[in-house]
């Protein structure tokens, strides 16, 4: 393949399982919605499932026997919830070990860093200033303003706002749905075996590598992007 003519080298992160270690907070969101609500809470094993996901189609798929007004209700009760946590004081979304070191490192190889979540903009946001990331990113994509996973469009913006092209452009995440939007999108995929979905499942969907520290993450992108302009 002839080298790409776009020099930027661009690095896509998920970030709820991927960066941030937060299971254990939706869980206990989804659970606390859905008895507020008056309804089941779904089984355990599924919560991790739908992580990646838009909220609005990670309810609908969680509560399948419920209609959209129900949905609508879940949807509002559990963004109520995390708006009230983040408001205490002490309330941590924790990063996993590595994450800052890993991110301070593709910054310094010279990569460009951006964001594709299924978490909404305003808890990106809540998340990144309480960690002292704000500004560590050129792109930040939500379903606040473009389709969920895996529909490529996050990629696809992000990448043209930082004049990136897929030949250069690496995908990180932990789900079967940010490897099949790289895949769409023509990018690199890079899997994480740490968080909601197995390494496994992550290779059969198409992940071109999968890491199982936070410090092999350079070396992989490094691999990934010579690769593709070799």
């Amino acid at each position: 393949m002839a080298e790409s003519t776009s020099p930027v080298r661009l690095v896509v992160f998920d970030l709820d399982g991927t960066i941030v270690d937060s299971l254990a907070h939706i869980a206990r969101a989804i659970v606390q919605a859905s008895e507020v609500v008056g309804i089941s809470p779904p089984a355990d094993h599924a919560i991790p499932r739908v992580i990646g996901l838009s909220l609005e189609v990670a309810i609908a798929t969680l509560f399948p026997g419920h209609g959209s007004d129900v949905h609508v209700e879940i949807d509002r009760v559990y963004r109520k919830i995390f708006a009230e946590w983040r408001a205490k004081p002490g309330h941590v979304e924790p990063l996993f070990a590595g994450s800052v070191e890993a991110i301070d490192a593709l910054e310094g190889a010279g990569f460009i860093l951006g964001i594709a979540t299924g978490k909404a903009r305003r808890g990106v946001d809540f998340l990144l200033d309480h960690h002292r990331l704000g500004g560590r990113f050129v792109t930040i994509q939500t379903p606040d303003i473009a389709p969920g996973k895996p529909d490529p469009v996050m990629l696809y913006q992000a990448m043209s706002a930082a004049g990136a092209v897929p030949d250069n452009t690496v995908m990180i995440g932990d789900t079967v749905y940010d490897i099949g939007m790289a895949r769409a999108a023509g990018t690199k995929a890079l899997g994480v075996s740490w968080g909601n979905h197995q390494a496994d499942e992550l290779r059969q969907s198409g992940a071109h590598m999968v890491v199982d520290r936070m410090d092999q993450v350079l070396q992989a992108v490094h691999d990934l992007t010579r690769s593709s302009n070799a």
